[in-house]
């Protein structure tokens, strides 16, 4: 997984004699990187000064991750300290140095992974060591590869067990261990993603609110984005949107409860836009969204009454049927790629939105949380579900968005491997 550097072109490769730091696949030499842990803190040597002092400190030794290995991605959180010691500094390992240079030197790995810059939190204290929260995030396909790297540069030198949740926790365990000589421990996602969460929000968002609300979402002019104070939470539903979705009643840290879920979620709208469009990643087929005109694809209320359902308060403008106007072969060949993908997102968010607020008047919860990957640059389905609550509930639901949308989980196994040191 080659990295692009901060700052340069996308495609730009490190130049001759630049640090190891920035070539993977240099990683592999240099004295002592083939040594397993026993061997490196033999006689008192370089690890084992580190991992002395985490044994006396209670904590783990250094890196520090959180993996979260879901259907469509992998997202990473890795701890950063900023508070080492010269004398930590003399004794700590070069393949440690070399791992923390080369997560937080670049911003992008190879074609796919993206550590997401914007979303790093500065200046937290985490088992009594000040530093850095990073983001990192890539396709789950590239796997594989990710566990390869891990054993190249011998991490379970440092590591023996990492903590990671999701699905491919245990769809991936044999690969770690067989490829990587790692252990996974096993963590559930549900109690990963509420942890996290939590964690995330009562620290701030550096300096800013984590939750956020938007106010008029319909009115591209009057629309704002408003922060939210998620203090006292509880009850709330939390919607968690990733290639399917997941509903929780959340009645406390401890006490929650899967309400129920979809199979339509994140993956549905990129698997479709696939199939429609022609497109190859998230990011295409949000571009495409976003110029596009659902309302020729759908059937709505007034193409049926020729304007509102009065008798049981259906405006005009509601979707009667989702792609009902592709019945119509004349229709079909008058619209673009870009009016799929805008009619794909809105199906897919339509019935996220439908569900949801189902779920909170069963569970007679007004706080609507919704997280998730699919949520990411996806400002539509946020307005159009901030909207949706609020417009058919008469006021009743609030919908709340988070700033750090689908790494809560991994977040959540960070400070499962963090507590049980």
């Amino acid at each position: 997984m080659e990295p692009r550097r901060n700052g340069g072109r996308e495609d730009e490769k490190p130049r001759r004699g630049e640090e190891d730091a920035g070539n993977p696949r240099r990683w592999s030499g240099g004295s002592g990187m083939g040594a397993n842990s026993a061997e490196l803190c033999e006689g008192g040597g370089a690890a084992c000064g580190l991992r002395r002092d985490s044994v006396r400190k209670n904590r783990p030794p250094f890196p520090w991750f959180g993996l979260d290995i879901g259907g469509t991605l992998v997202k990473l959180v890795y701890f950063e300290p900023k508070d080492i010691t010269a004398e930590e500094e003399d004794e700590e390992v070069e393949n440690l140095k070399n791992i923390r240079k080369y997560l937080t030197s670049n911003v992008a790995y190879g074609s796919t992974g993206i550590r997401d810059v914007h979303l790093e939190l500065k200046d937290l204290t985490l088992c009594g060591r000040k530093g850095n929260l990073h983001f990192i995030r890539f396709p789950t396909h590239d796997m594989p590869a990710f566990i390869q790297m891990g054993s190249e540069k011998h991490f379970s030198s440092l590591h023996t067990t990492l903590c990671a949740t999701g699905g491919g926790a245990y769809k991936f365990e044999q690969d770690f261990l067989t490829m990587g000589d790692l252990q996974l421990r096993k963590l559930d996602e549900l109690d990963c993603l509420i942890k996290g969460l939590l964690y995330i929000d009562s620290v701030s968002f550096n300096g800013q609110a984590e939750c956020y609300y938007f106010e008029n979402p319909t009115d591209p002019e009057q629309c704002q984005k408003l922060p939210f104070n998620l203090e006292n939470p509880y009850p709330l539903l939390l919607v968690n949107i990733g290639s399917g979705v997941s509903i929780l009643a959340v009645y406390s840290k401890e006490n929650y409860r899967w309400v129920t879920g979809t199979s339509l979620g994140g993956g549905t709208f990129f698997g479709l836009c696939c199939l429609l469009t022609g497109c190859s990643t998230f990011e295409e087929a949000m571009e495409m969204a976003s110029h596009g005109d659902s309302t020729k694809v759908d059937k709505l209320v007034r193409d049926i009454y020729g304007g509102d359902y009065e008798r049981f308060g259906l405006p005009g403008w509601a979707v009667a049927s989702s792609f009902g106007n592709m019945m119509s072969k004349e229709k079909r060949e008058s619209i673009s790629k870009e009016d799929l993908a805008k009619a794909t997102l809105i199906t897919i968010t339509n019935n996220i939105g439908s569900i949801a607020r189902m779920c909170a008047l069963n569970e007679n919860i007004n706080r609507v949380v919704f997280v998730g990957n699919f949520l990411r640059i996806n400002t539509i389905s946020m307005r159009l579900l901030a909207y949706a609550l609020d417009y058919w509930s008469k006021g009743q639901l609030k919908a709340l968005f988070l700033e750090h949308e689908g790494y809560f989980g991994a977040v959540g196994a960070l400070l499962e491997l963090l507590d049980s040191a």
